[in-house]
C-alpha cells in the first residue's frame, strides 16, 4: 500500500477514534439516529476489516448503545443454561475474547468468543474480507487469525468471575475452537482447546464447517465426525469444573443430503449437546449484484439466509427435534430470527446485520421478534420452536 494512502487511513482511523469519544454520550442515551447517520457511514469509509477493528475497540470501550432490558417471552432455557433471550453474537466478531463485557451491554442474550486455534496463526493474506453493499452481505476468507489458546485463556481466565455472574443471570458465554492450518493431527486440536478453554466456557462449539481452513470440511464425514467427537466428549467429560460446558458442532450450509442424515446420525449416536446451523456459504446465489461476489471466501449476510434456514428445518426433522439448534445466517430482522425459531432454532445469531446497521440493530430484531410473538399466538419463544414442523403434521 503507498505510503500516502496508509496515512489518509491511519488519519481517518484516529479521526473516528475522537468522534468515537464524542459521540459516546449521544449513544449512551440511546441515540440510534446519530449512529446511523454518523457512524456508520464513517466506518464503511474504512476497509472492512480496519471498520472491524474499530468497532472492537468500540465495544471494549463500552462506547455503544445501551441495551433495553429483555421481557419474560424472550427468555430460553436450553444447553442446560437459562438465555435472557435467544438472539446471540456469532463467532468471528471477538475472534480473540478482547471485547466480551462491552458486547454483552448491547442486548445479546449470550456471545460467542473465536474461532481460536491452539497456536497463534495469522490467517489468510490481506484482503480478506469483503462488502458487498447492494447485497447486504460479506465474504470473508480470514482462515481463523488467532492469538491461540494461551492469549484467549488469559484474557477470559482475567473476567471468569464476572462472566458466572452474567451467566447467572442469564448470558452465557460461548467458544468456538478449531485447528490450526500446519497441524496433522485435526483431533488433538479440538481436544486441546476443550481442556484450555472447557472450564472458562458455557459451551463449546466444534467448527468442522469455516470453508477457509483446506481439508476442515472433511472432518463432517461420518467416520471422520465419529472419531473426532468421541474425543472432544471424552476430553469435555474429564474437565475438572463442577459445571461441564455443552459441546455443539457447527456445520456448512453446502451439505448434500448424505451428509446431513450422517451428521444428524452420528450427533444423536453420541449424545452432542447441539448444533450450529449454519457456517458461511462457498455458493454463490445468481442474484448477487455485487462485482465483489467472486471473491473466493465465505459468504455471509441476507442472500445465506433461506439457505440456512431450509438447512435448520433439514436438520431439525432428521434428529427428530431432540438436538438444540442455534440457527445462524442472514439474521437481520425479528421475523427473519422467528422464521430460524418456528424452522427449529431455539437460538439464533447475528453478525453481518452489524455491519450494516450498527448494534441498534440486536434492539431492533428483539423488539420485533417479541412482536411477532404476539401476534402468531406465542406466549414465549419457546413455544415458537419448530412450530413449523407441528403445522405441517395438522396440515397432513
Amino acid at each position: 500500500m503507498a505510503a500516502p494512502l496508509r496515512g489518509r487511513l491511519r488519519a481517518l482511523a484516529a479521526a473516528l477514534g475522537g468522534c468515537g469519544l464524542l459521540l459516546g454520550s449521544a449513544l449512551a442515551a440511546g441515540d440510534e439516529r446519530l449512529y446511523a447517520a454518523a457512524v456508520m457511514p464513517a466506518l464503511r469509509a474504512l476497509p472492512p476489516e480496519a471498520a472491524h477493528g474499530l468497532a472492537l475497540r468500540a465495544a471494549a470501550f463500552g462506547l455503544l448503545p445501551p441495551a433495553r432490558p429483555d421481557g419474560p417471552a424472550l427468555e430460553v432455557r436450553v444447553l442446560g443454561q437459562r438465555f435472557r433471550n435467544p438472539v446471540g453474537l456469532a463467532a468471528g466478531f471477538d475472534k480473540q475474547g478482547e471485547a466480551v463485557d462491552g458486547l454483552y451491554k448491547m442486548g445479546f442474550g449470550f456471545v460467542e468468543v473465536g474461532t481460536v486455534t491452539p497456536k497463534p496463526q495469522e490467517g489468510n493474506p490481506r484482503p480478506r474480507v469483503f462488502r458487498l453493499a447492494e447485497d447486504e452481505a460479506v465474504i470473508n476468507r480470514y482462515g481463523f487469525n488467532s492469538h491461540g489458546h494461551a492469549a484467549v485463556e488469559r484474557r477470559l481466565r482475567a473476567r471468569q468471575e464476572t462472566q458466572l455472574r452474567l451467566t447467572g443471570v442469564g448470558m452465557p458465554l460461548g467458544v468456538n475452537l478449531g485447528k490450526n492450518k500446519s497441524s496433522t493431527d485435526a483431533a488433538a486440536d479440538y481436544v486441546a482447546g476443550v481442556r484450555t478453554l472447557g472450564p472458562l466456557a458455557d459451551y463449546l462449539v466444534v467448527n468442522v464447517s469455516s470453508p477457509n481452513t483446506p481439508g476442515l470440511r472433511d472432518l463432517q464425514g461420518k467416520a471422520e465426525l465419529r472419531d473426532l467427537l468421541t474425543k472432544v466428549l471424552a476430553e469435555r467429560d474429564m474437565l475438572p469444573c463442577e459445571r461441564k460446558p455443552a459441546v455443539l458442532v457447527k456445520i456448512a450450509p453446502d451439505l448434500t443430503a448424505q451428509d446431513k442424515q450422517d451428521i444428524a446420525s452420528v450427533i444423536c449416536e453420541l449424545g452432542v449437546d447441539g448444533l450450529i446451523v449454519s457456517n458461511t456459504t462457498v455458493s454463490r446465489p445468481s442474484s448477487l449484484r455485487s462485482r465483489q461476489c467472486t471473491e473466493p471466501g465465505g459468504l455471509s449476510g441476507k442472500p445465506l439466509r433461506e439457505l440456512s434456514t431450509r438447512t435448520i428445518r433439514e436438520m431439525y426433522s432428521l434428529t427428530r427435534g431432540r438436538v438444540p439448534i442455534i440457527g445462524v445466517g442472514g439474521v437481520s430482522s425479528g421475523r427473519d430470527a422467528l422464521e430460524k425459531i418456528r424452522a427449529g432454532a431455539s437460538l439464533v445469531q447475528m453478525y453481518t446485520a452489524l455491519v450494516y446497521h450498527g448494534p441498534p440493530v440486536v434492539g431492533a430484531v428483539k423488539r420485533e421478534l417479541e412482536e411477532l410473538l404476539r401476534e402468531q399466538g406465542f406466549k414465549n419463544v419457546m413455544e415458537a420452536v419448530g412450530a413449523d414442523h407441528r403445522a405441517d403434521v395438522l396440515q397432513n
